[in-house]
């Protein structure tokens, strides 16, 4: 079945270990040859090709060695059968070749095709280029030759179809292993690989098209271990029941935000108006007594509070049925006085922003009925390590922070990721680039908040606000993503929340 990026696509994504046992079990049980398989994978990658550049008549294909090879050697000869002018280079011996890529090989010169040793100057008035230098089991980093050829291909201008994961890209963790092919399209089949979904794996992929290859659907549900899934906003559909016509603000739940310290009440104020524009009842803000007025003035639906001494308070924390704290909060004794007494409360809790590094600051604490959804940065400071670590490997991330801190946890980024409160891991594929300016995550704090209060379970919230989320600015962005602002998403939540 061959799709593309949408809904009709397989929610599950698969680790490179996982997809090789699929492509195993569909081999020893269910009969189909590997030499069928690559063939399969060939026609769907040529297809492809044809599809996204029906107008090309020359084609390099480039092959490393393994599977992937194989592959690259099938759609060469696919498209010389064609009538397309093809050049083939090998960056290994195709002598070391065994198995299937050997027979695929052997197949192509006996058609009279010939490979030869890379040339970048042999690029010239190439039409596409296709890569096959490396599948889903690249784990070290890419160096020498490979790397300069891969380098070449980055550098030369022209399309680029990657057969089945783009070389240098570990399919596990979203990673580029020194250097990675850039590619326009990626043909991937069998199942979705899933550092292609995250990290820098949704750059490097390009336009993502999918092919099961006709494997049963027995060799899927016989694979064992943790999947990782697709969100999809169409999931949610009917999360959020039609409102009776007798009902009134308190049915909806109330929704405190506390932060905003001096210069930052902007923060507070988009984190509050993003929960009452997904439907929140009541809203209120605890910030600084000198600037809480200015809240009202702003947005008059929002009820702000100067909060500077615990019988300030806590009659705002009795009111409520969901907090969310860190928009705008600081680090100052302030921030750190209100930190404490609002985890002293039993109030389900979304964590963000500067509560985060206060948090990580502190004794380990953990509790399954709060919602923490740091950024790399945030997420560093909670495990004591780098930004560059946790972007090495989000998956793994992910899985240690939740080990530590129980509940659900939004793992902010391209590709954002989600780990509900049982641990199991989900990708929003939704969301750009534009989001890539300030006060994002206080709309995303506001927007998970809003939905708790309105009774949807904690982890029901936490997908669905992250897709919201990334769906409203999705739309924003459709009149450009650079200077996208993150309270451009209100209309589009407002809209998205009366659909589902």
């Amino acid at each position: 079945m061959m799709s593309e990026l949408n809904e009709n696509w397989p929610i599950n994504l698969y680790s490179a270990e996982q997809v090789r046992e699929i492509d195993h079990i569909a081999i020893e049980d269910a009969g189909i040859s590997g030499y069928a398989l690559m063939q399969r994978a060939a026609k769907f990658s040529y297809q492809c090709l044809k599809k996204h550049w029906p107008q090309a008549r020359s084609i390099a294909v480039i092959c490393g060695g393994g599977n992937n090879a194989g592959d690259g050697y099938v759609l060469a000869n696919l498209a010389s059968a064609a009538g397309m002018e093809v050049v083939v280079f090998h960056l290994l011996d195709p002598a070391t070749l065994q198995g299937d890529a050997a027979t695929a090989y052997q197949s192509l010169l006996a058609n009279n095709v010939q490979s030869s040793a890379f040339t970048s100057a042999a690029l010239c008035n190439i039409d596409v280029i296709v890569d096959a230098v490396f599948g889903t089991g690249l784990d070290r980093n890419v160096e020498g030759h490979i790397s300069d050829v891969i380098t070449a291909v980055n550098n030369a201008a022209i399309a680029v179809l990657a057969i089945d994961i783009p070389s240098g890209l570990n399919a596990n963790t979203g990673q580029v292993m020194n250097v990675a092919v850039n590619a326009d399209v990626s043909a991937t089949f069998v199942g979705l690989k899933r550092g292609m979904f995250t990290g820098q794996g949704l750059e490097y992929s390009g336009k993502i098209l999918f092919d099961d290859l006709a494997v049963p659907a027995t060799a899927y549900q016989r694979l064992a271990g943790p999947l990782v899934s697709r969100l999809q906003l169409s999931a949610f559909d009917r999360a959020l029941k039609p409102r009776p016509r007798h009902a009134h603000k308190g049915h909806f739940g109330h929704v405190l935000v506390v932060g905003g310290d001096a210069g930052y009440l902007g923060a507070a104020r988009m984190a509050a108006e993003a929960a009452a524009r997904v439907g929140a009842g009541l809203v209120s803000v605890a910030t600084r007594a000198s600037h809480a007025g200015l809240l009202s003035v702003a947005r008059p639906e929002i009820m702000a509070h100067g909060v500077e001494t615990l019988a300030d308070l806590l009659p705002l924390i009795k009111r409520a049925d969901v907090v969310t704290i860190g928009s705008g909060l600081g680090q100052s004794t302030w921030a750190r006085w209100l930190l404490a007494h609002v985890m002293e409360s039993d109030l389900p809790l979304v964590i963000d922003a500067d509560a985060l590094n206060l948090l990580a600051e502190g004794d380990d604490q953990s509790a399954g009925n709060w919602v923490i959804t740091p950024h790399p940065g945030e997420a560093a400071r909670l495990l004591k390590t780098d930004p560059q670590t946790i972007e090495r490997d989000r998956f793994c991330a992910i899985d240690l922070l939740h080990e530590k801190f129980r509940g659900p946890v939004v793992l902010k980024g391209s590709g954002t990721l989600i780990a509900d409160t049982a641990g199991a891991v989900f990708v929003c594929d939704a969301g750009n680039p534009g989001m890539s300016s300030g006060g994002m995550g206080d709309v995303l704090a506001g927007v998970i908040a809003g939905l708790m209060a309105q009774d949807i379970e904690i982890d029901q919230a936490t997908k669905m606000g992250v897709c919201l989320h990334a769906t409203a600015a999705d739309r924003a962005a459709n009149s450009g993503e650079r200077g996208l602002l993150a309270m451009d998403l209100m209309p589009h939540l407002r809209h998205l929340v009366n659909l589902i």
